[in-house]
């Protein structure tokens, strides 16, 4: 696929915001003070990395072509991406689980760790909202449907990252 000016400049950009991201994740796993928290933060950040490689082969000719090798390998970004991303709900889902069990939830609001997770938290629901709204304004400036429809997967897969950072937060009390 031969890309337009336009669309490398695009791509160079989303480049960044998921460097951007995987760099937040990786360093928020290692500061955040809930064990679930930082596997969220783990697991977000491996499909972060998906995104970014996804990102590669389409600016090296590599995704999105029409031989097969490059549909099957687009299918297996796809289903990892969807596997890490079903991962990612599953830690969700336990978090919340492990947080309704515990009945000290406002001993542990008031907690400098409770403070540094709710922070980590929204400075990484924030990076979604923007990273999204990039991918949102690239699909619509791709001139290429295949691109389109890729940027557009990526797009839902943040989207997703920002449903599971809020139902975190609002699990644990961190979402007004």
């Amino acid at each position: 696929m031969k890309l337009t000016e336009k669309e490398t400049m695009l791509l160079q950009d989303l480049k960044k915001q998921e460097q951007v991201c995987i760099d937040k994740y990786g360093q928020y796993a290692g500061t955040a003070g809930d064990a679930s928290l930082k596997r969220l933060f783990k697991e977000i950040g491996s499909v972060e990395r998906n995104h970014l490689n996804t990102i590669n082969n389409i600016l090296e000719g590599k995704a999105i072509s029409a031989g097969s090798k490059s549909k099957s390998t687009k299918s297996q970004s796809a289903n990892a991406n969807q596997t890490q991303t079903q991962s990612a709900k599953q830690t969700a889902k336990q978090t919340k689980m492990e947080q309704n069990a515990k009945s000290s939830t406002t001993v542990k609001a008031k907690s400098k760790t409770w403070e540094n997770d709710k922070f980590l938290c929204n400075d990484l629901l924030a990076t979604e909202k923007y990273v999204s709204s990039c991918y949102n304004t690239s699909v619509f400036e791709c001139a290429q449907p295949a691109l389109r429809n890729a940027l557009n997967h990526i797009q839902k897969e943040e989207q997703e990252h920002g449903k599971l950072l809020y139902d975190y937060m609002n699990t644990n009390g961190m979402y007004n």
